[in-house]
């Protein structure tokens, strides 16, 4: 079996056009779409990120506001500036670019975004609205990755889900998308007792943990659909997920590739998500 691979560039090429479109009809309506980006320090893979993401943003028509500043900035300096991004009535959505320097508190400043703002969909209020099936923001990320199980046909009801990882920002909200999706879903982390057994026994393999090829080619059920969200950097300079890719796709029905897969995927459900925020300011 060789695994059909779950292209995240075409997919997200995709879902671009469609923010397009919804970007446009807001603008006949004189909204024009606005992300604001919030970039602390010179860390370089935020930098790069944040290029990416106004890159992109500016080829489906939304504008954004840089707001770079010095890593020296305190938390109270940064809180300032999220109540006045909160306060601009034409704001759309902000994003705070993460990791944070040390000695800005991230946690005050999630906390501090108006969630209605949220576009990363990281607040409480969002990630409770998830909970109860009534989101405002799904999470970029995981809405990325149901996005690529729903393009390749994928069933979920019933079927043994598989995330590793409980993170906040993909794990958990990943597994409220499956289980909302009516699959059966088991969460693994860094204490489970035996990742092995629970991989060799899942239909479905969600993979956010940031380990390069913590989850083995060999461990893959045959027919398994395998979502892999890292994005790991080796020692020689490859870029490698948490699954071991070759071995894998040689047992999975279906896999994503590292680079090229959920990646895309992400930006393009960020920027998804600043469209609906617009389309929540067109007048009625």
């Amino acid at each position: 079996m060789t695994a059909r691979v779950l292209d995240g560039k075409r997919v997200a090429a995709s879902v671009l056009d469609g923010v397009r479109a919804r970007v446009e009809q807001c603008r006949t309506h004189g909204v024009h779409a606005t992300l604001a980006v919030v970039l602390v320090g010179e860390d370089p893979a935020s930098a790069i990120y944040v290029r990416n993401k106004g890159k992109r943003a500016a080829e489906v028509g939304i504008r954004t506001l840089d707001e770079h500043l010095p890593a020296s900035t305190t938390t109270e300096a940064l809180l300032e500036l999220v109540e006045r991004l909160n306060r601009t009535p034409d704001v759309d959505g902000i994003l705070v670019q993460l990791p944070l320097p040390a000695g800005v508190e991230t946690e005050r400043v999630l906390l501090a975004i108006d969630p209605a703002k949220d576009v990363d969909g990281f607040h409480p209020d969002n990630l409770g609205r998830l909970m109860i099936g009534q989101p405002r923001f799904v999470p970029c990320t995981p809405q990325g990755c149901m996005l690529l199980l729903a393009e390749a046909d994928v069933p979920l009801r019933g079927r043994r889900a598989l995330v590793i990882g409980r993170s906040n920002i993909v794990g958990r909200p990943m597994a409220q998308l499956l289980l909302h999706a009516d699959a059966t879903v088991i969460m693994a982390h860094s204490r489970t007792a035996d990742l092995r057994a629970e991989v060799e026994a899942a239909d479905i393999v969600v993979a956010a943990v940031g380990r390069p090829e913590l989850v083995r080619g060999a461990w893959i059920k045959p027919g398994a659909v395998v979502i892999d969200v890292g994005m790991n950097r080796l020692p020689d300079g490859r870029l490698v997920g948490d699954v071991e890719y070759a071995a894998a796709a040689e047992r999975a029905a279906a896999i994503t590739p590292v680079p090229g897969g959920v990646g895309p995927m992400t930006i393009a459900c960020l920027l998804a998500n600043v469209a609906l925020a617009a389309e929540r300011r067109v007048p009625a």
